[in-house]
């Protein structure tokens, strides 16, 4: 099994722009501007996170909650810890 780690995120779709808001109570706060249909805010949802954490977006995908605003999303390729400080940052 390759390394990688999971955080727990609340999207918010139709957000106006695609932004990290920060993590309260151990969960992930993000705002996506697409639209929840036809999974558009989970692949802008991972595209913000790739790009914050500095991976490719294929590396991050959507684990479970595909259509929920609560979600688990897998990085692959990195530790927790070094997720934590990439998000933190």
């Amino acid at each position: 099994m390759t390394e990688g780690a999971q955080i727990a995120v609340r999207v918010r779709a139709r957000g106006k722009t695609d932004e990290l808001l920060g993590i309260r109570d151990g969960v992930l706060r993000a705002s996506v501007a697409a639209p929840p249909a036809d999974g558009k805010a989970n692949r802008a949802l991972c595209r913000l996170l790739a790009k914050r954490i500095g991976v490719a977006p294929s590396k991050v995908s959507v684990v479970r909650g595909q259509r929920s605003r609560d979600k688990v999303i897998r990085v692959e390729g990195i530790d927790a810890r070094a997720l934590e400080k990439a998000l933190a940052g």
